[in-house]
């Protein structure tokens, strides 16, 4: 297998392949790419997240590279409302550059703002945010991982201390004797992970799966609790009612690993099964079942994913689970515990490196006056210059444009005009800045809005790390060189470095990187390109060394040996950590902290002129704003438009048929899809794909009420109508 380097693809040479990994979710599969007669195919490959399995994404994820709509030449808008043109690599970035300088001048240096995303490498989320703070000096990064991750990191941080997606691997799925799913739905989301579920069960493990759609996963679980949207902290508190009353609890464990745990007693002794019940709609059987296959197995596990945690009350919800599983002693025992299934592909490693708006490489605190003074170290800048806290993911949007917000924005791997919520008024947002660059190798929603749009490399054409949903580091090994024009993502920040610095708007370029030239660009053809991803991750090792999140023992050869690598690591020679917990928490005292939390209702609910609940999700064939999977054939073929969900009995009421057009209407805007009559839904309830824009986007409907803690929106739950189209 050849590792890393850079191969032709004409046809007649000989074959070549890379190891590497799948581009959509955190399982970051393992495949094998190979180019032959120019054709570029993709096999599964053994490795321990997948163990040779692919979903129909995985197999067709190299149909991108030579896609007909790919972009090849930098584009930029001559004027308001005019059209993108083609434009040199010099004219876009000066354009670029200039812009940046304009608005700093006027406004300040927070009037320019960077928006990433989580499927940047490591390496490239690292530079990103050392590029906000460091070239442009501006406080305001966030990322779309806000979206994602947001509420189970901030729950995981304030109980265990760390943010870690699965604290153990992923084989011990397979060993749990009963496994509890909260608003997770992997069997579409992340099919290769429903091997180590059918094995959990072949063992004669129990699968409970809570959610308010009757999902793929769900169809196969022993138990399914169908609870209204929004009611899933009220199930978890009636479920450690339930263990308390029956002895469940293990107060050995408790005592001696815990704190915090009489509050949270005292918080859940009203939540008897009857309320939880008449709230959320699950019978008392179930939770008393569900109870009791937690309570009493050998081995359990808890996950929760979006459907639990994007509300505005995440945080609250996912500590909620996280209560029950400390009450029964499974967080550091093999086979059991309480994780989270992250979403995007590198969405662990992409918030632990510095795009989130309140912290610094190696998930440090940027407000922690330590973490500042170690990171302005290694990049080589007085810690005094270094800007304090942004602001969350959607507050940063909601302000763009605005007397009080930022006036332009750089965004990179996002299409927040799909993804946000309320994205009508995010899209107005984004039309009122001063300058929009969009760096991207397709021309999403949000980069047809751009003033600039940069063409940058695919997964297959550069090298770096991802960190999946274990905390994994492993390796991204590149195929082939970008097409003719095309630059990386760290070339082009480089370069922009180098220009702003030229024009003494940034530190000068050797200064940020006074422990050697990590970020030097090559001159080819007189374009700055070649930025090196391996010199880049050997200075994410050091500022992240000490840290929560610590890579200093990580390297790429180590990654190479070992399938991959678990942080923490801070030793090149000594151990990773594949599970975490196992003799004390990473808290001041060791302990893991309980916090009592109350169900509260979600932040709309349902009236006369707006009756139902909305809930938002994915579908197999597709991924995210669909940028990338829209485009597949195959995946078209196998998803070709937006839905709505009804339950038959609501359709009846509205007289609507399947596969007829229906407005969706909330207090913020409307979709229109095609209906789809399903008995897996709630009667009361109303669901829709998010993956796609323009009429069809549900995102106009969501709401934009946040979580006070995580900023995560509340998409999963709003009050909407049904009409038919044609009514008013």
């Amino acid at each position: 297998m050849t590792d890393g380097a850079r191969f032709a693809t004409a046809p007649g040479d000989a074959p070549r392949e890379a190891a590497t990994h799948c581009p959509y979710c955190a399982l970051q599969c393992g495949m094998t790419l190979r180019v032959e007669n120019g054709r570029t195919t993709v096999t599964a490959r053994q490795f321990p997240t997948n163990r040779g399995g692919l979903c129909q994404k995985g197999w067709t994820a190299a149909d991108l590279l030579d896609h007909p709509e790919r972009l090849t030449t930098p584009l930029v808008r001559d004027r308001p409302g005019g059209e993108l043109r083609p434009a040199s690599w010099d004219e876009a970035l000066n354009r670029i550059v200039s812009g940046v300088r304009a608005v700093q001048t006027g406004h300040g240096r927070d009037a320019v703002a960077v928006f990433g995303g989580g499927g940047l490498t490591n390496e490239k989320a690292y530079a990103l945010g050392k590029f906000a703070r460091v070239a442009l000096r501006t406080r305001h990064i966030d990322y779309n991982g806000r979206f994602c991750m947001s509420s189970a990191a901030a729950a995981g941080m304030r109980a265990f201390g760390v943010d870690r997606g699965l604290p153990f691997p992923l084989a011990d799925l397979g060993r749990a004797d009963t496994l509890l799913l909260v608003g997770a739905n992997p069997a579409e989301t992340m099919p290769p992970l429903m091997r180590w579920v059918t094995e959990q069960r072949q063992r004669g493990g129990k699968l409970i799966v809570v959610d308010p759609r009757v999902t793929a996963t769900a169809r196969q679980a022993d138990l399914h609790l169908q609870p209204l949207p929004g009611t899933d902290l009220a199930v978890a508190s009636a479920l450690l009612h339930i263990a308390v009353t029956e002895g469940w609890v293990d107060r050995a464990y408790v005592d001696a690993r815990t704190t915090g745990f009489e509050a949270v007693r005292r918080s859940v002794a009203g939540w008897w099964p009857a309320r939880a019940e008449a709230l959320s709609g699950v019978p008392v059987a179930d939770l008393e079942a569900t109870a009791r296959a937690l309570g009493t197995a050998g081995r359990a596990i808890i996950l929760t994913a979006r459907g639990a945690e994007q509300h505005a009350k995440g945080v609250d919800t996912v500590s909620g689970f996280v209560n029950l599983a400390l009450a029964l002693g499974l967080p550091g025992r093999p086979g059991s515990g309480y994780g989270c299934l992250t979403g995007q592909g590198n969405g662990q490693g992409g918030r632990e490196h510095g795009q989130k708006a309140d912290q610094l490489p190696g998930y440090r605190r940027i407000d922690d006056p330590a973490a500042r003074a170690h990171v302005a170290r290694v990049w080589g800048v007085p810690a005094e210059d270094l800007p304090g806290p942004g602001v969350p993911a959607y507050r940063l949007l909601d302000s763009l444009g605005t007397d009080e917000g930022p006036k332009a924005l750089l965004v990179f791997g996002s299409n927040p005009v799909v993804s946000a919520p309320r994205a009508t008024r995010i899209e107005g947002r984004l039309r009122d800045l001063d300058l929009l660059v969009v760096v991207d190798f397709l021309l999403s929603e949000t980069a047809a809005l751009a003033d600039v749009v940069l063409p940058t490399a695919q997964w297959a054409e550069e090298d770096g790390t991802m960190t999946n949903l274990e905390g994994r580091v492993l390796r991204r090994r590149a195929l082939r060189e970008p097409p003719a024009g095309v630059r990386t993502d760290l070339a082009i920040l480089a370069d922009l470095t180098h220009r702003l610095a030229a024009q003494g708007r940034a530190p000068s370029y050797r200064l940020m990187h006074r422990k050697g030239p990590l970020l030097t660009p090559e001159d080819r053809g007189g374009a700055a390109d070649g930025a090196d991803p391996r010199a880049v991750f050997e200075e994410l090792r050091r500022a992240s060394a000490g840290g929560t999140a610590d890579y200093a023992g990580v390297t790429w050869a180590r990654i190479d040996e070992s399938d991959g690598v678990f942080w923490p690591c801070p030793d090149t020679d000594g151990p990773d950590t594949p599970r975490l917990f196992a003799d004390r928490f990473p808290t001041p005292d060791g302990r893991a902290r309980f916090h009592a939390v109350e169900h509260r209702p979600a932040a709309e609910e349902v009236c006369a002129a707006y009756p139902l609940h909305f809930t938002t999700g994915r579908v197999l064939a597709q991924y995210q704003s669909g940028t990338q999977t829209r485009r597949v054939p195959a995946l078209r073929r196998a998803a070709p438009e937006a839905f709505v969900e009804l339950h038959p009995d609501l359709a009846d009421r509205l007289g609507v048929s399947d596969g007829e057009p229906v407005r969706v209407v909330s207090r913020r805007g409307e979709m229109v899809a095609p209906a789809r009559l399903s008995p897996a839904i709630r009667p009361d309830t109303v669901f829709a794909p998010f993956h796609w824009g323009g009429a069809a986007r549900a995102n106009s409907v969501t709401n934009d009420a946040v979580d006070p803690v995580s900023g995560m929106p509340e998409f999963k739950i709003c009050a909407v109508r049904v009409e038919r189209v044609g009514e008013s």
